[in-house]
């Protein structure tokens, strides 16, 4: 497999970008991905056997499990950083080893806790996000792991990405039918 096929199979919708100006059009367009991946994973998820939840979508990738897993744990930490960002001047928001949550007895169980956690989170983010005001959507955090001020409203867009980006994930493992295993 050559670096471009395995870089598309790791980022099937290709990696975020920022639009040079982002507008209340973008803003409301990421907070409607934002609410809808919860419904969009379980869709996606709940007739799927134990066998096809355990489907990577490519070599040396996540399986649909840990995937979905993975998606409760980030967006529980989205929640915080928005909040952190919306509380206090400019935060050094806290990273974590991703790869490591993804090892953790929790992500080999059921996906239903992650569902109830998506659900939740989404609920609230997006009653926050859509309560927020220019000052606000201009509110930065620092994150260490990259060295980078990010500002709510482009944040905004990293999430909805994420969430489109791992729902894209989950299409390709599927229809992969565990070629990748």
């Amino acid at each position: 497999m050559t670096e471009q096929e395995f870089h598309k199979l790791r980022f099937p919708i290709g990696e975020f970008q920022k639009p040079e100006k982002i507008d209340a059009k973008h803003i409301a367009n990421w907070i409607e991905t934002i609410e809808n991946l919860p419904s969009s994973i379980l869709n996606l998820t709940e007739k799927l056997s134990e066998v096809e939840l355990n489907y990577k979508y490519r070599p040396e990738g996540w399986t649909i499990k840990q995937v979905v897993h993975h998606c409760a744990d980030s967006h529980i930490n989205s929640i915080t950083r928005f909040k952190l960002a919306l509380t206090e001047h400019r935060p050094a928001i806290r990273p974590y080893f991703e790869d490591r949550f993804a090892k953790l007895s929790d992500y080999d169980e059921p996906l239903d806790s992650s569902i109830s956690i998506l659900k939740g989170v989404h609920q609230k983010l997006g009653i926050l996000l859509k309560g927020l005001n220019d000052e606000e959507l201009k509110r930065e955090f620092v994150h260490p792991e990259y060295g980078k001020i990010y500002t709510i409203e482009e944040t905004i867009g990293v999430y909805a990405w994420h969430s489109n980006h791992h729902l894209a994930h989950i299409k390709q493992a599927i229809t992969g039918k565990g070629k990748y295993n």
